[in-house]
């Protein structure tokens, strides 16, 4: 790879990074709690595969 293509790809990456944070802002912004909470009730309780998974 050369450094050109290094830096494209570095660059590439910055902004797709902060498109998603701008997204996730956005969708945090409208989101409510209680909607969450109603959503997780509906998930059944099992424990996830990976302990690092559990919220």
């Amino acid at each position: 790879m050369s450094l050109e293509q290094f830096v494209m790809l570095a660059m590439a990456e910055k902004a797709s990074a902060i498109a998603t944070e701008a997204y996730l802002m956005e969708r945090a912004e409208r989101g409510r709690r209680e909607k969450f909470l109603e959503a997780m009730a509906k998930v059944a309780d099992v424990d996830p595969p990976d302990e690092r998974d559990r919220l």
